[in-house]
């Protein structure tokens, strides 16, 4: 990952922090069409996440996570992926949603990808940690299976600092029982042309590559709770 690191370093403190400021009037929610079959047998997965899972900057339905509802679709159809991401959410505000998401949707697994805005506003990941194991404790005990998804920042941050940030997803995960995928952007780190104008932001172009770091460790998870 050095050339999304370079590309984040390159980019401005107050472009970042316009970055991370976007937030919509509400959270995107989409799902798999369920056409004609019945939804109330339907189990829900339901994905907690930041501008990374939220398309920023995409078409509507090109992002990783819609991308995934199609191959829930076709291999698991009785599973609907439900996209409660918010560009610019923090830890935070993940913590302050995921109540009343649990609630709507009564999911039978939590996919959490937060954590990326908290490094880049330089917050305590103290905070940051605590706020990850409260939304997987939340949904443990609202009886879904949970995901963390991993994050990395450039060393410019403060190498003890990035490492920290690296490794605290890793820790939450193992306390709250929990897979594990250790970093959203792996396999990025020579393609340029697959981030927006931005530097931070994969493009259209790369979703797929997203996709394909998150299936391997959720499919077993839906093939365990089909069987």
């Amino acid at each position: 990952m050095r050339l999304f690191f370079r590309l984040l370093c390159r980019t401005s403190l107050s472009a970042v922090l316009l970055l991370c400021a976007y937030v919509p009037a509400s959270a995107q929610t989409a799902s798999t069409a369920s056409g004609s079959r019945d939804t109330a047998s339907m189990r829900n997965v339901l994905v907690v996440g930041d501008s990374l899972s939220a398309e920023y900057g995409l078409r509507r339905g090109s992002g990783w996570v819609p991308l995934m509802a199609q191959r829930m679709n076709e291999q698991y159809p009785n599973y609907r992926l439900i996209n409660a991401s918010i560009s610019g959410d923090t830890t935070s505000g993940g913590v302050s949603r995921i109540g009343p998401l649990l609630e709507q949707h009564k999911p039978a697994i939590v996919i959490i990808e937060l954590g990326g805005n908290d490094a880049l506003r330089g917050l305590a990941l103290d905070m940051t940690q605590n706020n990850l194991t409260t939304m997987a404790e939340q949904a443990r005990k609202a009886g879904a299976k949970v995901m963390i998804v991993g994050m990395q920042i450039p060393p410019n941050y403060g190498r003890a600092y990035a490492d920290r940030f690296q490794g605290l997803f890793a820790t939450v995960a193992k306390a709250q029982n929990a897979t594990f995928v250790p970093f959203l952007l792996e396999g990025m780190a020579t393609r340029r042309e697959w981030f927006q104008a931005d530097g931070i932001h994969p493009n259209e172009d790369a979703q797929p590559t997203l996709r394909d770091n998150v299936w391997p460790v959720l499919e077993p998870m839906l093939s365990k709770q089909t069987g």
